[in-house]
């Protein structure tokens, strides 16, 4: 990725794409939320408002800088990363967050079998128009890979999915 993410905003970001998964759009958000990210580094309330509407929202102006506002910490009048991630939080806390994270593992789980492995994520991602490298796939499984297996179970992917 062009500004490389942490292993801290990568297993936050898996955070932040399971709390917006209402309908099952959490894949298209996550695309979104990762380029607006990859390439911009903050999102403004016209890439806000494009995020919102592939979630089938539609705030006015005045109510997406009123979100941006919210948790704008530097005053900047855009969202970096840790920023975001404070609206996500936010959004959480009117959601099923317990059903959302089974359904995004189902997403990741492709065989069913109770783990994501490398290949899995590596399948999502490249679905969703994001060709990451071995290294980068690697990592986020290391990232959230407790028991050292080389692959994700439920609860690693709860654990990382709410850490914070």
């Amino acid at each position: 990725m062009a500004d490389q993410l942490t292993d801290e905003q990568i297993s936050e970001f898996k955070e932040a794409f399971s709390l917006f998964d209402k309908d099952g759009d959490a894949l298209n958000m996550c695309l979104l939320v990762a380029n607006l990210f990859r390439f911009g580094g903050c999102i403004t309330t016209k890439e806000l408002g494009t995020v919102m509407r592939s979630l089938g929202q539609n705030p006015t102006e005045a109510e997406l800088q009123d979100m941006i506002n919210e948790v704008d910490a530097d005053g900047n009048g855009t969202i970096d990363f840790p920023e975001f991630l404070n609206l996500m939080a936010k959004k959480m806390k009117d959601t099923d967050s317990e059903e959302e994270l089974k359904e995004a593992f189902r997403v990741f789980d492709k065989d069913q079998n109770g783990f994501i492995s490398a290949a899995e994520l590596r399948h999502v991602m490249t679905n969703l128009g994001e060709k990451l490298t071995d290294e980068e796939v690697e990592e986020m499984i290391r990232e959230a890979d407790v028991d050292g297996d080389g692959q994700i179970n439920y609860e690693e992917f709860v654990k990382i999915m709410m850490a914070k």
